[in-house]
């Protein structure tokens, strides 16, 4: 997958043959999509996305699309799931003249995430979003639409990458880059640009493994009674004891309680 570090070798007309991959440190998957009408029942199939990432930095707008905090709960577990570090950035901040994003910006800083504020059309935040990526291997994502193809290419004017616009009808973003790619910036910096997506739901994590992904919940976790609790619907629960208590955002535990929900229906599929 991009990413991946190979010993390859080269034919004489220019052809070469991949004869090893070499250990991925992580790796980043997410359930393949459902195909409407094909019928198909049963577990839902991983696809890979790409290996060996220092960032994630998951993307978001705060319209055109609209920010979506439920959508960002996503791609966080599935990047604290593969142990790869996460960076927020909120796009598009010229468009919301009430400041309204500062709401899920405060949120996302005070449970310990780096989170970056930014708009092409302003220069705003450019500089800090470029600091993440130096010297590492950052992989960009997020739903169709939020600009992150214009970010790169105001980091990075020679990328030239395509720029896609938002339907008018469902006001969602098209998708204009259409596989991942890595793009080489320097001898040590690596970006991968992915294609836009609609739905993000993580592969492989069980009920009773998510709350070690939401990390907030993390220093309450062993003083729950059970050690498989999913801090639903169990007694002696130290996780909803900290939402009642104000310590854990109600709208993460939301958050949390509709993931959960998608994970137990996958399981009764």
């Amino acid at each position: 997958m991009v990413g991946d570090f190979v010993d390859y070798s080269l034919n004489n007309d220019g052809t070469g043959v991949i004869e090893n991959i070499h250990e991925r440190k992580n790796f980043i998957s997410r359930k393949a999509p459902r195909i409407k009408g094909a019928g198909y029942r049963g577990e839902r199939l991983e696809q890979k996305i790409a290996a060996n990432i220092d960032n994630l930095i998951i993307v978001s707008s705060v319209q055109n699309p609209q920010l979506n905090n439920k959508t960002i709960d996503r791609f966080l577990i599935t990047g604290e799931s593969s142990n790869v570090n996460c960076v927020i950035v909120i796009n598009k901040i010229d468009l919301d003249d009430d400041n309204n994003y500062k709401i899920f910006s405060n949120l996302y800083k005070q449970i310990g995430y780096s989170v970056i504020e930014t708009s092409v059309k302003e220069n705003l935040g450019i500089n800090n979003l470029k600091e993440f990526l130096n010297g590492k291997i950052s992989l960009v994502w997020g739903q169709s639409g939020v600009g992150k193809s214009s970010l790169l290419n105001s980091i990075y004017p020679n990328l030239n990458l395509k720029i896609g616009e938002i339907s008018k009808s469902t006001n969602k973003g098209k998708h204009t880059t259409v596989t991942s790619i890595l793009i080489k910036i320097d001898e040590n910096t690596f970006v991968i640009d992915t294609p836009g997506i609609r739905e993000i739901e993580p592969y492989g994590i069980t009920k009773e493994d998510l709350g070690h992904y939401f990390i907030e919940f993390k220093k309450y976790l062993n003083d729950c009674r059970f050690n498989t609790c999913t801090h639903f619907h169990e007694p002696d629960c130290e996780v909803r004891k900290a939402v009642e208590n104000g310590s854990i955002s109600n709208e993460r535990y939301q958050s949390y309680l509709n993931i959960l929900e998608t994970i137990e229906d996958d399981i009764n599929f």
